[in-house]
C-alpha cells in the first residue's frame, strides 16, 4: 500500500470516529503528525521494493558467475 492511501484510509478511519466530536483540529494534527513520521522512515512503494530485489538478484547472480570465471582462471594459471 503507498503512502498517500494509507494516509487516506488512516485519516477516514479517523474522521470516522472524530465526526460527531469538535475533534477536527486533532484529526489535522494526527495527519500532519503521521505524515512527518512516514516521510523520516524513507518508506518506499512494494513495486519499488520489488524492482530493487530483482536487481539484487540479477547482480548476486552475476557475481556468482564472475567468482567462478575467476576461480577457472587461478586454477589454470596455477597449473601452468
Amino acid at each position: 500500500m503507498n503512502r498517500s492511501k494509507l494516509m487516506d484510509e488512516l485519516g477516514e478511519r479517523l474522521r470516522q470516529v472524530l465526526e460527531a466530536s469538535p475533534a477536527k483540529d486533532l484529526e489535522r494534527n494526527v495527519r500532519a503528525v503521521l505524515t512527518s513520521v512516514f516521510a523520516r522512515l524513507d518508506l518506499v512503494t512494494r513495486e519499488e521494493f520489488d524492482v530493487q530485489r530483482e536487481v539484487l538478484l540479477r547482480t548476486r547472480e552475476r557475481l556468482n558467475e564472475l567468482e567462478r570465471k575467476l576461480a577457472e582462471i587461478e586454477r589454470r594459471s596455477a597449473a601452468s
